[in-house]
């Protein structure tokens, strides 16, 4: 048995720490993730604390991994575990089958499995983790004496400093469609000899009070019995013609899409996104005008893309002194994909990505935004 549970330590806690430490590199899109589900489940009111749990779930997967190879107080972090590995096997199965919510994002955006893939693998750490509770008082810790609390402190500050660098800055690995090197223009396209999505029209007739659905080439018109209750297009056929980039979308305020033109202009291009004006960050203000300044003398046009009216935009603008930059509306869920900043700046090269930076890391000078700097 001491084997056994060797084997199952090593396993659970090294996947633990494995998916702490991938979603640590992305801790916003996690909370986005939490903010789906609040959305579903009508909590509203748990929005405001996306971030925090996020965090916290973050650095307990981490925590929680490291105590279980190192066999450290099993008996508070062997239930703690097992309450998690229960609460992370309802979320999946609540994904799995009631189809209200796409996927789990269980390991972030950079690890996808299927949600039936991600299930299972929670049906067995649930056993794995009872199995740990069970046995517990039989885990002996791997360091003797008082080295074990200095290693989970020095873990504990590691699970937090990781993530208040990411959010502060950008991730370190980005895994969404935005990242540097992509073009926006070309991945809005559908590619090329792509399957479309076969869809089929199904009309629901009742009749003597049940439903039944029929094609459009056999349905009981001649049947006056037979009630129309609605019709709808089901998918039949899942094709591959989807866009990497979906709903990349610049308006100017007079609701016409000028998309094309902003992605096409020749040369470099700085786009601004301000997600949410009224927590948009005003650290490094001076930076960005200085940026704005040198880039409108290289005749480098900014767009700044606001989820805002354009009075509420205009007076963001003009509490920060932007002086420079025309100001377009964006939408402010694909403005959380493509910056995980508020603001945070984007450089493009005729719709390539050539660098992307956070308000704390604004380039000085327009020639290092060019060299990444």
């Amino acid at each position: 048995m001491k084997y056994i549970l060797w084997l199952i330590r090593i396993v659970v806690g090294v996947l633990f720490i494995f998916s702490g430490l991938v979603k640590a590199n992305d801790p916003l899109g996690l909370s986005y993730k939490m903010d789906e589900f609040f959305e579903v489940w009508k909590m509203h009111w748990m929005m405001p604390f996306s971030l925090s749990l996020s965090v916290l779930m973050i650095a307990f997967e981490i925590i929680a991994g490291v105590a279980v190879l190192l066999g450290y107080a099993q008996k508070v972090f062997s239930v703690l575990l097992l309450l998690l590995i229960v609460f992370f096997t309802f979320l999946t199965a609540y994904v799995l089958f009631s189809g209200k919510i796409k996927e789990c994002g269980c390991f972030g955006d950079c690890i996808k499995i299927s949600n039936e893939e991600t299930f299972w693998k929670d049906v067995a750490l649930t056993v794995l983790g009872l199995v740990l509770f069970i046995y517990r008082k039989k885990i002996q810790p791997v360091f003797a004496g008082k080295i074990g609390t200095p290693l989970m402190v020095l873990t504990a500050i590691f699970s937090f400093g990781v993530q208040w660098y990411a959010l502060g800055h950008l991730p370190y690995h980005d895994c969404l469609p935005y990242k540097i090197g992509a073009n926006i223009h070309k991945d809005r396209q559908i590619p090329e000899g792509a399957i479309p999505d076969v869809y089929e029209t199904v009309l629901v007739y009742e009749k003597d009070g049940v439903k039944k659905e029929f094609d459009t080439k056999n349905f009981p018109w001649q049947d006056t019995t037979w009630k129309y209750v609605s019709s709808e297009s089901k998918l039949i056929k899942k094709g591959n013609a989807e866009p990497k980039i979906k709903d990349f979308i610049i308006s100017d305020y007079d609701g016409n899409d000028v998309t094309e033109s902003v992605l096409t202009t020749p040369g470099y291009t700085l786009l601004l996104f301000v997600k949410d004006i009224n927590k948009a960050s005003t650290e490094n203000m001076d930076r960005l005008h200085n940026l704005i300044e040198d880039a409108e003398k290289n005749n480098v046009p900014t767009y700044i893309l606001c989820s805002a009216t354009k009075e509420d935009a205009e007076a963001f603008r003009k509490a920060n002194n932007i002086e420079k930059g025309i100001l377009y509306m964006f939408d402010g869920t694909v403005s959380k994909t493509a910056l995980r900043a508020n603001p945070g700046l984007m450089l493009l090269e005729q719709g390539t990505i050539r660098g992307k930076w956070s308000y704390k890391d604004y380039p000085a000078t327009l020639a290092d935004a060019k060299q990444g700097k």
